[in-house]
């Protein structure tokens, strides 16, 4: 079950290039993940998302359970079909979106109830059940049905969590072999956990690694806690999985904690902030985040960021994309999404090829030295 081929190994550290081999076209790795949750990224068509050079986008398996539904998605031809997105999808199981719906969910042995943040409606997720859902999406890769603790739980907390991860996780890949015999052809991951104890995020993944699954992902990390506390224990993390398959952090989307994964070996990443940031008027530069609603770009007439050769700093000024966002144009969320995918596009490129020379390293002390300064004109 090879679905990843390893390119290049750096040097210079653990960093490495790859290829995933999956049913929609191949993806070269380290990758970031435009997230997609009701089958669309935000203020993002798929024209524009291939444009860009995107080769993988995420949509969430609990948004559109409730809305359409499994069964429609399926009677159109999965989420390819019906969104015309003809790349890969990555569905998450929705464990994430279950465990910020802290009031409205109960979590047992057999799955989570839950009531819908839309009606009230009552639902079950089981590890089953979440499987052959994402089947009925044909996704390429999707997730175990997990739970997620966040930062500062305590110890009997994470312990029950990662019982209950660790025992969905097995009934999960009884259901995708079963759903693979009948012609299904996405991989499942699955997650670990352990919250923020050494002990119980080593014996997650020695468990996930033991398991007959083409690649893993590492959950529980970005939910609160500080940026050294992440570095540690995703360092932690990765000591104890096998260096074959790809790994996955959920849930990242800065250039820091980017680079940090990419530096320890992580392979993919997935986060909505570049594009929740452009709605609301923060835009990626090479020298930091620009906030266009300041004062100061009312006549402005340069580009966001002169080095950066996407079509909206080609074509716009820093003048107009403020007017934009003054008058809540529509408009001003689509560029300045575009914008900020293209940005993290772009220095995803920019880390392979820094990879690949064996000077990754210097690629992201250089990167970061400048784009932490906030040193934006």
């Amino acid at each position: 079950m090879n679905m990843f081929s390893i390119i290049h190994k750096s040097t210079d550290g653990v960093s490495r290039t790859g290829m995933l081999h999956l049913p929609h076209g191949t993806v070269r790795t380290p990758v970031f993940m435009p997230v997609g949750t009701s089958a669309t990224v935000k203020a993002v068509s798929k024209d524009a998302l291939e444009e860009i050079g995107f080769e993988i986008i995420l949509a969430n398996t609990y948004h559109l359970f409730l809305r359409p539904g499994a069964d429609l998605i399926q009677e159109a031809g999965g989420l390819h079909g019906f969104s015309t997105w003809q790349n890969n999808f990555l569905t998450d199981s929705g464990g994430f979106q279950v465990f910020s719906l802290a009031k409205l969910r109960k979590i047992t042995e057999e799955g989570v109830a839950f009531q819908s943040h839309i009606d009230g409606s009552r639902h079950l997720f089981t590890p089953e059940n979440v499987v052959e859902t994402q089947v009925k999406f044909n996704s390429d890769i999707q997730m175990q049905l997990d739970v997620c603790t966040g930062w500062g739980v305590e110890r009997k907390e994470a312990q029950r969590a990662l019982a209950i991860t660790t025992a969905w996780a097995r009934r999960a890949l009884d259901s995708w072999k079963r759903a693979r015999e009948c012609g299904y052809g996405g991989f499942l991951f699955p997650i670990v956990q352990g919250n923020f104890f050494e002990d119980l995020r080593k014996e997650s993944a020695q468990f996930v690694s033991s398991l007959e699954t083409a690649g893993i992902a590492i959950g529980g990390l970005s939910v609160g806690e500080p940026s050294g506390q992440f570095a540690h224990f995703l360092q932690h993390t990765m000591q104890f999985l096998p260096e074959e398959k790809p790994k996955y952090v959920m849930g990242i989307g800065t250039p820091e904690y980017i680079l940090e994964a990419v530096a320890d070996g992580v392979d993919m990443f997935d986060c909505v902030l570049p594009t929740r940031n452009a709605r609301n008027g923060s835009y990626f530069t090479h020298d930091g985040m620009l906030s266009i609603k300041q004062e100061r770009f009312a006549r402005d007439f340069s580009p966001i960021d002169s080095e950066c050769d996407c079509k909206v700093c080609r074509t716009y000024s820093r003048a107009y994309l403020r007017h934009l966002f003054k008058e809540q144009e529509i408009l001003s969320a689509m560029l300045s999404s575009y914008h900020n995918l293209y940005f993290l596009h772009h220095m995803m490129t920019s880390v392979r090829n820094a990879i690949e020379e064996n000077r990754f390293l210097k690629y992201k002390r250089d990167f970061l030295a400048r784009f932490t300064a906030g040193n934006v004109r």
